[in-house]
């Protein structure tokens, strides 16, 4: 433990207990800490004292940790929490047991083809998902790529790391991402997805062969040969790559954002494909080598019929009469069993009588009706019924049905009754994770913001039905959250003309509140944001309800 470190032992917002530091970057310290409220571990990245005097650094570090709270998926450190006040800067991760891509490579060198796709298309997923709610990475790298003991990459530092890395230029360190940077970046311009998929490929290239694809003296000349020179074939430095493989890699390495993959779902399909492909391949030669074998055994088998062949001939004809009589007697048995019983039996029918509204229970041990039918139970929610109570049956009641042994098949659709389940304690809990919660509880949540001077900004104050009530599944709670000890101003921004997705991200950044999408025909592409109830640019409350109106593509 180290003693001169101040926050270690410090409890952060009455949650948080730090415990150790785990690592550090341009801008923060990162440190294993105890979740008290919910008994688990997580990693805390606090801002450097210095920088946090810096109010645009504080500001772009609060707007990215945000955006990226609102990422979830497999592939991606997960994001828990975010805390912004006068005395420190910090955001909760989730912790992840496991070594930094870029440490497994020094450890095992150029990586098998099969592989480096198997990590290679995790994190493709990890860039689609953020990609489709408007996040960039803009600093993919081995360093940023985490690796788990059964396999599993996560992608860590979305949005933050880029902005690490400009504190580390203005600090005159050396930075790692100029290895992997994508030309459009390197010559100052705005980075967008592809710049991603382009990093992506050079992460790639260097799995695949060992070694980075542009080396040189100065950071200057490595950034040069990202805008115009084109890295050595693979195949040059490992020729049994495939070929496919290779031309995946390249393809989004492509200095021209035209000819590069224009998305990591694209990318990622191509990927899947050449797995499949080889996978066929292989299933394919399986089969060869299994229809080889069969042959020779045929051949094998062939020699010895021969010889088998005259002395069975004296007995077939013995045997033939014999087969004869038996098909016939089968065949006798058979047609009176499934048809000339029938014609010469009287068949037996009954009226199917209503089972509706009646107990399953007592059907299922009533002998009058156990020995006729065989019911088949679904069971559904129904708060209006009582447990038990059959609700409708097919076939419907006064159908004609032929008795058979087996009895008549009904089947029963019978209500559960309404589930009642206690609102679970939510009070003081970031309103993530407790939304989060309730809803693994089978409940809709509504969140509604007050002004708090007792309950820290992003907690729950109150929850309606109250805390431990028993309700049905499938109600809503609604969530009183806190907003602060007062409602500050922020810059409504322009969302027309990006996709939903990115624009209740962009809301939810700004610290605004998303209330719902109307859909309307419109000429513009279907997902498309065609108005917005709050004019772009003007000043509105923090936390306002915004809603959206989204285009469901053009009419017919």
């Amino acid at each position: 433990m180290d003693n001169n470190d101040k926050y270690i032992g410090m409890m952060l917002d009455d949650r948080y207990e730090i415990i150790e530091r785990i690592g550090e970057g341009g801008m923060a310290v990162v440190y294993k800490a105890l979740c008290h409220r919910l008994d688990r571990y997580v990693a805390v990245k606090i801002m450097r004292d210095d920088l946090a005097a810096d109010e645009e650094v504080r500001r772009r570090f609060c707007a990215e940790s945000h955006a990226v709270a609102m990422l979830s998926h497999p592939n991606i450190v997960a994001v828990y929490d975010v805390s912004h006040n006068d005395a420190i800067e910090y955001i909760v991760m989730e912790l992840v047991n496991g070594i930094t891509l870029k440490q497994y490579m020094e450890k095992k060198g150029a990586l098998e083809w099969h592989e480096a796709l198997h990590f290679a298309k995790q994190i493709a997923q990890a860039l689609s998902h953020a990609h489709e709610r408007g996040i960039i990475h803009r600093d993919i790298k081995p360093q940023n790529i985490m690796l788990l003991r059964d396999g599993t990459v996560k992608v860590g530092d979305f949005g933050i790391a880029a902005l690490e890395n400009e504190i580390y230029e203005d600090t005159g360190q050396a930075i790692g991402s100029i290895h992997y940077i994508a030309p459009e970046q390197a010559r100052g311009e705005c980075p967008d997805a592809r710049s991603d998929i382009y990093s992506l490929g050079v992460v790639m290239y260097e799995m695949l062969t060992g070694e980075k694809p542009y080396n040189g003296e100065t950071l200057g000349e490595i950034a040069v040969q990202h805008m115009n020179a084109q890295p050595a074939p693979m195949k040059s430095k490992i020729p049994d790559i495939p070929e496919q493989v290779e031309y995946i890699t390249l393809k989004a390495m492509c200095a021209d954002l035209d000819e590069r993959y224009q998305s990591a779902n694209e990318m990622y399909n191509d990927m899947e494909a050449f797995i499949q492909s080889q996978t066929v391949s292989d299933e394919e030669a399986l089969e060869a080598e299994e229809r080889k074998e069969k042959r020779k055994a045929k051949q094998m088998d062939r020699q010895k019929l021969h010889e088998n062949r005259k002395a069975a001939s004296k007995v077939s004809f013995l045997l033939g009469c014999f087969a004869v009589m038996a098909v016939g007697l089968g065949l006798f048995s058979f047609l009176w069993r499934f048809w000339l019983e029938d014609i010469f039996s009287p068949a037996e029918r009954i009226n199917l009588p209503d089972f509706t509204g009646r107990n399953y229970e007592q059907l299922l041990n009533d002998p009058e009706f156990n020995s006729v039918y065989s019911f088949q139970v679904t069971f559904v929610v129904d708060t209006e019924s009582e447990p038990g109570v059959v609700l409708s049956q097919t076939p419907n009641s006064g159908r004609s049905m032929m008795l058979s042994p087996g009895g008549v098949n009904v089947e029963l659709t019978v209500s559960s009754g309404a589930t009642l389940v206690p609102v679970p304690d939510v009070s003081n809990m970031d309103y993530r994770e407790a939304s989060a919660l309730l809803k693994q509880s089978g409940f809709y949540v509504e969140i509604e913001n007050s002004i708090s001077d007792s309950v820290t900004q992003d907690c729950v104050i109150s929850a309606q039905p109250a805390i431990g009530e028993e309700i049905s599944t499938g109600s809503t709670v609604y969530l009183t959250v806190s907003v602060g000890t007062e409602l500050n101003t922020v810059s409504m921004p322009n969302l027309i003309g990006l996709p939903e997705e990115a624009a209740i991200s962009q809301i939810e950044s700004s610290g605004l509140s998303y209330g719902g999408s109307e859909r309307v025909t419109a000429d513009v592409m279907r997902g498309t944001v065609v108005a917005q109830n709050i004019d772009a640019f003007t000043d509105v409350d923090e936390h306002s309800r915004i809603t959206l109106t989204v285009s469901s593509g053009p009419e017919g």
